[in-house]
């Protein structure tokens, strides 16, 4: 595919995350302060031929139509009335089933590609409203940029309160399913008072060492204590805070400087067979 369009396709992080309730169409409404990260797939699309085919080669990811970028590219070109084919090879660098958005992003790439290949057709509010039929998070893979996030995560507020911080990225090896995590979750609990309200974001301003907050926190650290050791060492070794992002198993630190966050991933990955990342926020 030497003549493929290219594009990165980034994982993103829960800052804040609340969950509000569960609706009669099985989402959940929530309250959430997204944003990406320097770690990316990278999405190669050709146009041609009469079918989609994915290629990737990462023994979980499949290369059919249960692959959300083949669904993605099927469905553009439904909306488009378009009988057209395309060739999708997918590099996998985000860890699978992460809690970091790899495959909707794979998703939102393949249609923001599709429609550049087709020139630009479909306004961004158009592939976002696609989007949205793929997974919740993809939206805002196509938006990728710090938001406010509301609905079942689709509706978007810019937030320009974030630094460039550096982060790092831990992901512990296990899995943890996300239905399984949301099923489990006491939504009386989440309406308990606690001392950070999502309305306090309204001064456009955040703090790492107060404000990381994951409602999904309360069914998954129980669950899984490796998770809770995590968030530990790296507040040990200099984060200013660190949480679980999404329904897990990944938990990233952010750092005031990257001279820590690199010797925090230096040590976190010479001690343990996690895979670690060091990245900072698309911010």
């Amino acid at each position: 595919m030497n003549n493929a369009l290219r594009i990165p396709a980034p994982a993103k992080i829960n800052l804040f995350l609340r969950v509000i309730r569960k609706r009669p169409d099985g989402y959940h409404d929530l309250a959430s302060l997204m944003c990406c990260v320097g770690l990316y797939d990278v999405i190669s699309i050709a146009p041609g031929g009469s079918d989609i085919r994915v290629s990737c080669g990462h023994p979980q990811v499949p290369e059919d139509e249960r692959n959300l970028a083949w669904r993605a590219a099927d469905l553009f070109f439904s909306r488009r009335g378009v009988h057209g084919g395309a060739r999708i090879s997918i590099v996998k660098n985000i860890p699978v089933a992460a809690g970091l958005g790899g495959g909707s992003s794979d998703a939102a790439a393949v249609l923001l590609g599709l429609n550049r290949l087709w020139d630009d057709r479909l306004s961004e509010s158009e592939l976002m409203a696609l989007g949205r039929r793929l997974g919740a998070d993809v939206p805002y893979l196509i938006y990728r940029k710090p938001a406010l996030a509301t609905g079942i995560g689709d509706r978007l507020e810019p937030f320009d309160g974030l630094p460039r911080a550096p982060v790092v990225l831990v992901n512990p090896g296990i899995e943890v399913s996300t239905a399984w995590a949301y099923k489990n979750l006491n939504l009386r609990l989440t309406k308990q008072p606690k001392q950070l309200n999502y309305s306090s974001f309204g001064n456009k301003k955040f703090s790492f060492a107060t404000g990381l907050h994951n409602d999904l926190e309360a069914v998954t650290l129980p669950r899984f204590p490796v998770i809770r050791e995590v968030k530990a060492r790296l507040t040990d070794m200099g984060a200013r805070g660190a949480l679980m992002s999404g329904s897990g198993p990944t938990v990233f630190g952010i750092f005031a400087d990257m001279r820590t966050a690199r010797e925090a991933k230096g040590r976190l990955a010479a001690q343990r067979s996690w895979r670690v990342f060091l990245t900072h926020l698309l911010a």
